[in-house]
């Protein structure tokens, strides 16, 4: 078993559909395989509210118990913005709706996965709107500070006995206005793709380091990589891309060499990107080497 409190891995049932790889399959491989104990699971607001008033949290459910099972523990994802593209699951009906009108609706969708989930003891933290403020990636950003109150406020409300998680929203942030959370959460990326090009992502761990110094001394909030990048960015999909393509931004030294730079910023935990990419590779593809790669540098 990988220690849950040195490393987790998110998980999400749409980048599995993504790859035309069963989730539930997926998600047994990661824990029963890899030895994932710490996931972090979405709870995507267009998928269990497709029709308003109308909730299906079957595929969540299932999720947890599988985890459950295994003795594992979850963050929950909270809100209309979540990992993965388009990064802000909206359902379509909230669209026809005012502003105002859409915030009421979301405060409900909240309310109805908290008072569902908070009796879980398996759920021990949540974490609200992934990189709440970027409003420069994903489609149909709606930034609403105002709104992002009221939600934390809420969760608070609800369930008092549980840390929310929040993750900054640039690659240098740090919070210093309302909400603030219990816990901040930072990407850690090191090879991205942007105008047509490859880049060198800024992080270094020394300037991680800082932050986080710079946030417990500012705020008094423990900081953690929430989502280290161990799978491609590139020109396009990864499912569209070919093997040659994807290992131009993240093969085996690539891995080793992200894991290797996140630790030197000595914080735990470390909750890895890129499981989903992983069982592809290794079931579509025959390609063992990914998740190969992985497990020497995490171990």
């Amino acid at each position: 078993m990988i220690d849950p409190t040195k490393y987790g891995v998110s998980f999400s049932s749409k980048q599995c559909r993504n790859f035309a790889i069963d989730p539930n399959e997926t998600l047994r491989w990661l824990i029963n395989e890899a030895g994932f104990r710490r996931f972090r699971l979405m709870g995507y607001w267009n998928e269990h509210e497709k029709k308003p008033g109308l909730y299906d949290f079957s595929a969540l459910d299932g999720q947890i118990s599988t985890i459950a099972a295994a003795g594992g523990v979850i963050s929950l994802c909270l809100g209309a913005r979540q990992p993965r593209w388009p990064e802000n699951h909206w359902p379509e009906w909230v669209w026809k709706r005012t502003k105002s009108e859409r915030t009421a609706a979301l405060l409900t969708y909240i309310k109805t996965v908290v008072e569902r989930y908070k009796n879980q003891p398996i759920i021990i933290s949540y974490q609200l709107e992934n990189e709440a403020l970027l409003e420069a990636f994903g489609e149909r950003p709606e930034v609403d500070r105002q709104r992002l109150v009221e939600e934390f406020a809420l969760v608070k409300q609800l369930d008092p006995t549980r840390p929310i998680i929040m993750t900054t929203s640039t690659s240098w942030g740090t919070p210093v206005r309302k909400p603030i959370p219990d816990i901040v959460g930072i990407s850690f990326y090191q090879t991205i793709y942007r105008d047509d090009m490859y880049h060198r992502s800024f992080h270094i761990p020394f300037v991680d380091r800082l932050r986080k110094n710079i946030i417990r001394l500012t705020i008094n909030r423990p900081l953690f990589v929430h989502e280290l990048q161990l799978e491609p960015w590139g020109p396009t999909a990864i499912w569209k891309m070919p093997i040659q393509e994807q290992d131009h931004s993240m093969d085996t030294e690539q891995i080793a060499r992200n894991i290797a730079l996140a630790k030197k910023i000595r914080v735990k935990p470390i909750d890895l990107w890129g499981g989903e990419w992983w069982y592809w590779r290794l079931t579509h593809h025959k390609d063992p080497s990914i998740w190969r790669a992985v497990e020497r540098a995490l171990r």
